[in-house]
């Protein structure tokens, strides 16, 4: 394994989240458009020369009880489908992650299709064997882990 870059001054910029909220409102208008012709694969930083599936997450917000809907990465684990709480390496985790430990019940879209899952936060057994998956479908998640002091969760959306 290389070491990973340095990480960028501007990843704890106030700025970014909004950047992020901006982008993928932006992502999910064009994916649900073209059922995930456009959108529906990462080609952002080790995404490049590597595309990576991504699908739409719908969350509901713990204080608010609106409906949220976030683009994420995700590989398949046999009918499970797996997602990463990376928010590319910054301090916290992902609103959308602290959603979903609240309301675990929720629905995602890959493509036209839309599912009902469950989430779990995979327990240290199951991050260890889900981890080098997810970093060989995107090699930056390694990055992302070398610039947080937390353990990126990793999550299981099991089919309801």
């Amino acid at each position: 394994m290389t070491a990973a870059p340095p990480r960028p001054k501007q990843l704890d910029s106030p700025i970014l989240p909004k950047v992020f909220k901006i982008m993928g409102r932006a992502q999910v208008w064009v994916y649900r458009r073209t059922g995930g012709r456009i959108g529906g694969k990462w080609r952002v930083g080790a995404g490049f020369r590597k595309p990576v599936p991504t699908l739409l997450l719908e969350h509901r917000g713990r204080k608010s009880g609106a409906t949220y809907t976030t683009p994420l990465l995700y590989i398949a684990d046999g009918a499970h489908t797996i997602i990463v709480a990376s928010q590319g390496g910054r301090a916290t985790n992902p609103q959308w992650y602290h959603n979903l430990r609240a309301n675990p019940d929720t629905h995602i879209q890959i493509g036209r299709e839309r599912r009902a899952v469950h989430a779990v936060v995979a327990d240290a057994d199951q991050r260890a064997r889900l981890w080098p998956l997810l970093v060989a479908a995107y090699a930056d998640f390694d990055t992302y882990q070398a610039w947080t002091e937390r353990e990126i969760p990793v999550l299981i959306l099991q089919p309801r």
